[in-house]
């Protein structure tokens, strides 16, 4: 008689506590955690879209340039856009690293003075409330070394998609002389 009525007692206390945290708070939407551009966020989504489209794509290195047409799949564009996912702020290490501005047809994310990072901004342009081009700029710079990426991204507002793209980077290594290399992509729609 004893374990039964301790073996109910657990059940009424294991149901009280599973009642108690059914009335917790609902977890928050990840965009409302963010404090930056959710710029990782954007391209999962915009990399899903475009899986299995064709982009014509101009690689420059030095002066030696090659234009190539051909199909990416999901893989393909992580790895196109790599340099923009890898850009993204939102993490804690940079949660008071970065000055925000903001008016109706754009949002700037700029590297305050004193702060360390190699994602010196990040800039949102609109169209209405569509995105209409993203541009960064990532740069690392030390005794021996010097590194700068600019990246563009620019939608076509009446399909939502990225429609073309530009990366160029400039990297010094000390006594060699500079390192060129952009891409251009334009996506078939």
């Amino acid at each position: 008689m004893m374990l039964r009525l301790c073996s109910s007692f657990m059940w009424v206390i294991w149901g009280f506590a599973l009642g108690l945290s059914s009335c917790a708070e609902p977890p928050k939407t990840t965009l409302e955690e963010k404090p930056y551009f959710d710029l990782k966020g954007f391209l999962e989504i915009q990399i899903d879209a475009l899986d299995g489209t064709e982009v014509r794509k101009l690689s420059k290195i030095q002066d030696q340039e090659e234009t190539v047409k051909v199909s990416y799949g999901r893989e393909d564009w992580e790895e196109e856009f790599e340099v923009f996912t890898q850009a993204d702020i939102n993490n804690p290490s940079s949660v008071d690293s970065y000055q925000t501005s903001e008016s109706a047809s754009s949002l700037s994310h700029e590297l305050k003075p004193k702060a360390k990072s190699k994602v010196k901004y990040i800039k949102v342009y609109f169209a209405g409330d569509k995105v209409e081009r993203i541009e960064l700029r990532i740069a690392e710079d030390n005794l021996f070394y010097a590194s700068e990426t600019l990246g563009e991204l620019v939608m076509n507002t009446s399909t939502n998609l990225i429609d073309h793209y530009s990366i160029e980077t400039t990297q010094k290594i000390w006594f060699l002389d500079p390192n060129n290399m952009s891409i251009k992509g334009d996506i078939e729609q």
